[in-house]
């Protein structure tokens, strides 16, 4: 069994900066993606970001990129999300999510996911 835990969200202002964290715990194998989704009051939820297993390769959506930054430390398994530049339209709960092999951007690939972290932007 896989357990993962994000941490560092809040409320920040527009403009503003927050590092989300991930933490996973339980058996866990090799070579795993990991991602980041957010789902928004209303909405479906979203693929954000996306990290290969040896993060030779990154996905963003359009909506974030150039603002956030997906990395992760395979040694602690522990994966990351800095987030700059915060926009009212980034308020959502965000969620960490991993699958075994390839990446990818769809939300039912994900075997695993935590039970999210709620961030808030004031405008």
């Amino acid at each position: 069994q896989v357990r993962l835990a994000e941490s560092g969200g809040g409320l920040v202002q527009a403009g503003g900066s927050l590092r989300l964290s991930c933490a996973a715990s339980g058996q866990i194998f090799s070579d795993y993606a990991m991602g980041w989704f957010r789902q928004a009051p209303g909405k479906e939820r979203e693929c954000v970001a996306v990290i290969t297993w040896h993060g030779g390769s990154t996905y963003y959506a359009d909506s974030v990129k150039g603002r956030f930054t997906i990395s992760r430390d395979n040694a602690k398994n522990a994966g990351y999300l800095q987030m700059n530049s915060l926009k009212s339209e980034d308020t959502a709960v965000y969620y960490c999510a991993f699958k075994y092999g390839a990446w990818s951007s769809r939300t039912d690939a994900y075997d695993y996911w935590g039970q999210g972290t709620q961030v808030t932007v004031s405008s």
